[in-house]
């Protein structure tokens, strides 16, 4: 079975395509900006690559998600809703943890089915 890998770079790709499924790494968004702005980004991102892996956010099995403070649940989630394909959720599950550095905010790594 053949990998393909998408926007590589020295410490990792983007998206892994191995057979019929995509592995994006965790998408963050622009340092600094709140919550929601940073959901929005790291969701444009996710879109942008699934297309280039050629699938789209229908087909996706699974997100993990993690926030800095999980006091943004709320917050992350009312994006996160107007974007999600409520006809094609996937399994999901959300954390808290310390992010590459204080200024994210969310992290969304995603699975989907090619």
């Amino acid at each position: 079975m053949s990998i393909r890998r998408i926007e590589v770079g020295p410490r990792m790709s983007q998206v892994v395509v191995h057979g019929n499924t995509a592995y994006l790494a965790g998408q963050v968004g622009s340092p600094g900006k709140s919550v929601t702005e940073q959901t929005k980004d790291v969701l444009a991102s996710i879109d942008r690559l699934l297309k280039e892996a050629g699938t789209d956010k229908s087909k996706l099995l699974q997100a993990i998600i993690w926030l800095d403070d999980m006091k943004d649940f709320g917050e992350m989630n009312a994006v996160w809703d107007a974007w999600v394909d409520p006809a094609d959720t996937p399994a999901r599950a959300t954390g808290e943890a310390k992010l590459a550095t204080p200024e994210y905010k969310v992290e969304i790594i995603i699975t989907a089915a090619i």
